[in-house]
């Protein structure tokens, strides 16, 4: 399993303008319009998943994103910038005076797959889902390293995710999944 596509860095550079364009658009009180299909490169129409993280000095302060898409990229970015802004309910909603300080990071995220072996778990490089008893737990690949998990506690706190007791995922009817997924910093400039 390894990532089905790669971003230049002209495609990069279009999808953290997205991003940040409807941020800026949205702070500014402007009309939000949906990026048009015609203004971004054909390669952002691909069907993809993303997550839009903003963090302040290191801190989390919005995440929000989409595991499988039946939408176009580059209006799935646009989307959860504005999400992970405005409707994360772990946090109020994103003001002016902490835009400056906000950094940005767009996850683009390959298709979902079962994880055949939980020992292939490679910590860093495999996302993972859990989806078992109506409820769902998702983690994106850099979330273990930043937290310092050991395989164990990457699973143990997937099932915590979930809201479901630890070792879930072993479990009959239990859908462990692993996906890859490319990420990347959005420098501010991008969308001017």
């Amino acid at each position: 399993m390894a990532v089905s596509f790669s971003l230049t860095d002209e495609e990069q550079k279009c999808l953290g303008a997205l991003a940040v364009g409807a941020i800026d658009d949205a702070l500014a009180g402007r009309p939000l319009a949906a990026p048009r299909a015609e203004t971004v490169p054909a390669s952002m129409h691909r069907q993809l998943g993303c997550f839009v993280t903003l963090t302040i000095h290191g801190r989390l302060r919005g995440c929000i994103g989409l595991i499988q898409a039946d939408t176009p990229l580059y209006d799935n970015v646009w989307r959860m910038a504005l999400s992970a802004a405005f409707r994360d309910p772990r946090f109020r909603q994103l003001s002016a005076a902490e835009w400056p300080l906000t950094d940005v990071e767009i996850n683009v995220l390959d298709s979902l797959s079962p994880c055949p072996n939980p020992d292939d778990i490679v910590i860093g490089r495999h996302g993972l889902v859990l989806r078992h008893r109506g409820r769902t737990g998702v983690f994106l690949p850099s979330v273990p390293v930043e937290q310092g998990w050991t395989l164990p506690q990457y699973l143990t706190h997937l099932c915590a995710k979930a809201g479901l007791p630890d070792g879930s995922w072993k479990e009959p009817g239990s859908q462990l999944l692993w996906y890859e997924s490319f990420a990347f910093n959005v420098k501010r400039g991008q969308a001017d």
